[in-house]
């Protein structure tokens, strides 16, 4: 998790769903028609319309979906089963398990799905997941190479030795986060590290939403809470951070700016994630 890769994949989240969905225009519609005659047809053709509407703002915190297709009165969209229930989100917010084939996505849920509680075993799974998938080495190898070049910790010097002292602390660095913030904080805390996708609304709500996640999450029982394992695991992994560095990296200040750097890199990961679903829909023109 750093600042580069994460710049650039929220760049690209924005200027894309900006550049293709600007206001209400979109590829089907990225922003549902609220008023107007197309809207009330939609209404009068929907049963159970009047909740739904009631429901819209619900954040997927507690997710459910609450539109169902009627497969008598309204026609079923093009290759879809006859009575299955239609989501409430335009392109139905679904998440596939990697960003571009690469990026890992295990923890985020697709808008309006409803899971169980996490167990033990899934949050240290996809703790584990996260560290030792095949991208997770290539991000740190590029890591470790710009930071060479920057001479960011000079104590490491240069050349392949420099090299691998760079790999390994970063490695360390990244493994040592994950684990904080996904594994033994939600399970101490009953907290679900899952992120769980809105995928409805305007942009500047679907933003906020995805942002205040670094603050706000869901326990195991399916209540909000304050997200004690991003903020406090964030913070763990920086001062164990310090302990492996050389000593004049050892400074609270250090220590501090990395803790900020992870909880802002984690805080523009849920961005990239819930515009993922519309990325991948209107450039790859996928669903699954």
């Amino acid at each position: 998790m750093t600042i580069w890769r994460l710049a650039v994949v929220s760049i690209t989240a924005l200027i894309l769903y900006v550049g293709f969905c600007p206001g209400t225009i979109a590829l089907g519609q990225c922003i549902p028609e609220t008023s107007g005659p197309r809207a009330q047809r939609q209404v009068a053709a929907t049963p159970g319309a009047p909740a739904a509407e009631a429901n819209a703002s619900t954040l997927p915190d507690a997710p459910s979906v609450v539109w169902q297709q009627n497969s008598q009165n309204t026609p079923a969209p093009s290759g879809a089963k006859a009575g299955a229930p239609a989501s409430r989100v335009p392109n139905g917010g679904k998440q596939t398990k990697r960003i571009l084939y690469i990026i890992p996505n295990f923890r985020a849920v697709s808008a309006d799905q409803k899971l169980p509680p996490q167990t033990i075993k899934d949050k240290f799974t996809t703790g584990v997941l996260d560290s030792v998938d095949y991208s997770s080495f290539i991000f740190v190898a590029i890591q470790a190479g710009i930071a060479q070049a920057r001479n960011a910790t000079p104590e490491f010097q240069h050349g392949a030795a420099g090299y691998g002292r760079y790999y390994w602390h970063a490695y360390a660095d990244y493994v040592d986060e994950n684990f904080w913030v996904e594994f033994l904080l939600p399970t101490a805390l009953h907290q679900d590290s899952r992120y769980y996708t809105l995928g409805r609304g305007g942009f500047a709500k679907r933003l906020g939403y995805s942002l205040s996640r670094a603050v706000i999450t869901r326990n195991d029982s399916g209540h909000e809470t304050f997200n004690a394992s991003e903020i406090f695991g964030a913070g763990a992994a920086a001062g164990i951070s310090s302990l492996y560095y050389p000593s004049q990296e050892r400074t609270f200040s250090k220590t501090y700016q990395l803790w900020l750097t992870s909880i802002a890199i984690d805080a523009g990961s849920n961005l990239f994630k819930e515009f993922w679903p519309d990325i991948n829909n209107i450039v790859f023109h996928q669903k699954e």
